[in-house]
């Protein structure tokens, strides 16, 4: 059975899903380091009350899940999810295609 790959077109966008998800993540990671550190200088914490840092530091992850669960492969379709980190992985557990187009 020959390897299956994808078409330079499919490359392009599994590789457009990766830049997305690790500039997200960049930032999102960035963000919420300072605004973990400076959250009592900036009003966002006290000692009674977290309720807009829960909804600020929500707000931050909630595109990191929805990045994740948006991923599909692109040969058959199939949700890749949670099997991808910040990088697609290289191969779809349902149809088996290699998730990089093949190298000349």
């Amino acid at each position: 059975m020959a390897a299956k790959y994808l078409t330079p077109e499919q490359d392009s966008e599994i590789r457009r899903w990766e830049r997305w998800n690790r500039n997200y993540f960049m930032f999102a990671f960035l963000a919420l380091t300072i605004i973990l550190v400076f959250s009592s200088q900036l009003g966002l914490s006290s000692g009674e009350s977290w309720e807009s840092l829960g909804i600020l530091i929500a707000l931050l992850i909630v595109p990191i899940i929805v990045l994740q669960l948006k991923l599909k492969c692109p040969a058959c379709g199939h949700k890749i999810g949670w099997q991808a980190k910040l990088m697609a992985p290289d191969q779809c557990k349902s149809c088996g295609a290699f998730l990089r187009a093949k190298s000349k």
